[in-house]
């Protein structure tokens, strides 16, 4: 028995010595060579058979081989995208197109959308919508998992809390930034805090103390708590028609959901180790496995921990004023849903972009000077029932810091009469397209039940304050 009758089985170079080897010990074993050689076939055709033995290592070296094999076959990105719908072309920079387009290469996607405020983000860009077969993409769903609105209206007049009290009950009651949380002696529970699922896996059990520190509170970035006016044209959210003073609040997951993010896109990376270097922040989990079903639980805790952020937030003021909520509207706009699309169970990523199935209330805000808009969606099967987050970026952090004089911005916000409290270059009004125009590109995507219209506004300190 020499190498070259091993080569004409078909060996790759790495299995050759291992072949030559069990060959050697079968030969001193009195084995004639035909047989060794209907031996070493045997395992090549089924080396799961072969797991002890004198051919397991070379049984355990063709399995890795065949699983790295599948693993690339399992990566391959489609030659082409899917096709899926885009609204507000016009307003799309190129840079998210092109990420979508990747993203719909993925040999786990099977639709998309790309809404009208959408821009470049990590991976899937912000204001993608898609859907993927028992899969799930950690950076599909974002860095700040469950990021969401709440709008809450009062039975209070617009101009019956004062610009000054206004400003002052932000300050007391709402905490802004990184890391930031209430004092200890100032924290409410939640019931999400006594959620089971927090004992169920070793990174929540350690993100579990974060969450209780920072419980109540916003980010930094876009995110923000606003007093403003509602306006109803016509009865509506079980309210009259007319002007209510009203809290609109963005927040999310704080640092409990970017550490979950961070932990699950590694953990995806690694199951893909040839995917597409293009493609590699949209690496998934087969929702089947193990690594999957975990990153599902703890995305939808902290889905369930960015809504109780805004609870505590709209409980504080409404408190302070010594009031009820009339009415209250909330929706997440970074998550996946189990959704079925065209009879088959899909999971639908949206990232930045708002749920919007036939009849179902939602919160497309526009920026910190600008009106916000509570809708109702009209279910459109194109859009995976979704709608633009916001008005999205035409500026991007570095950029709108570097172009935007402080005064231009202190003027759009006197025209507009608002009140500003933080607040940086990077997040003016004119870093964000107009939300007028985002919503006539989507007018098919949803209809306008309320308009808000900020006037005293809150948010975390930028890098230059405005």
């Amino acid at each position: 028995m020499n190498g070259k009758h091993i080569t004409r089985l078909g060996f790759e170079k790495a299995a050759i010595g291992l072949a030559m080897t069990a060959a050697t010990v079968r030969e001193g074993a009195g084995v004639p060579r035909d047989d060794i050689l209907d031996e070493l076939r045997a395992v090549q055709g089924d080396p799961g058979a072969y797991t002890t033995g004198v051919y397991a290592a070379l049984a355990a070296e063709l399995r890795a081989r065949a699983a790295d094999r599948d693993a690339r076959a399992g990566a391959a990105l489609r030659p082409q995208p899917l096709p899926y719908a885009v609204w507000g072309a016009d307003l799309i920079d190129a840079g998210a197109t092109v990420q979508m387009d990747v993203a719909m290469r993925l040999p786990v996607s099977r639709a998309g959308a790309l809404m009208p405020d959408a821009h470049v983000g990590y991976g899937l860009p912000i204001g993608g919508v898609l859907a993927t077969e028992d899969a799930v993409i950690p950076y599909g769903v974002g860095v700040d998992i469950g990021c969401s609105m709440m709008l809450s209206v009062l039975p209070v007049a617009p101009d019956a809390v004062a610009t000054a009290d206004a400003v002052q009950l932000l300050l007391k009651h709402t905490r802004f930034g990184a890391g930031v949380g209430f004092e200890k002696r100032d924290r409410e529970d939640h019931a999400v805090l006594h959620e089971s699922a927090w004992d169920d896996q070793p990174l929540l059990r350690h993100l579990h103390d974060k969450a209780v520190a920072q419980v109540g509170s916003s980010g930094s970035g876009n995110h923000f708590v606003e007093f403003g006016t509602v306006t109803l044209t016509q009865p509506d959210l079980d309210l009259e028609a007319g002007d209510y003073l009203a809290v609109l609040s963005h927040s999310g997951s704080r640092g409990f959901g970017a550490q979950v993010a961070n932990h699950f896109t590694a953990l995806a990376q690694k199951h893909w180790p040839t995917l597409d270097p293009a493609a590699k922040k949209l690496a998934w989990l087969p929702l089947s496995g193990e690594d999957g079903q975990a990153y599902w639980q703890a995305m939808t805790l902290a889905g369930q921990y960015a809504l109780a952020n805004h609870d505590l937030i709209h409980a504080r003021l409404a408190r302070a004023l010594g009031v009820r909520p009339l009415a209250q509207v909330s929706n997440s706009h970074n998550l996946a849903w189990r959704q079925v699309v065209d009879g088959k169970e899909l999971i639908v990523h949206r990232k930045g972009a708002t749920p919007a199935r036939a009849g179902q209330l939602g919160l497309i805000p526009g920026s910190m000077a600008d009106p916000g808009f509570v809708v109702r969606g009209r279910g459109s099967g194109a859009a995976l029932d979704s709608a633009s987050h916001g008005a999205g970026r035409a500026l991007g952090r570095k950029a709108a810091a570097s172009s935007l004089a402080k005064k231009d911005v202190q003027a759009y916000l006197a025209r507009r009469g608002v009140t500003l409290i933080g607040g940086g270059i990077d997040e003016a009004p004119q870093a964000y397209k107009r939300i007028e125009d985002v919503l006539a590109r989507q007018s098919d995507l949803v209809d306008m039940v309320a308009t808000f219209m900020p006037q005293v506004v809150r948010m975390d300190t930028g890098s230059e304050d405005v």
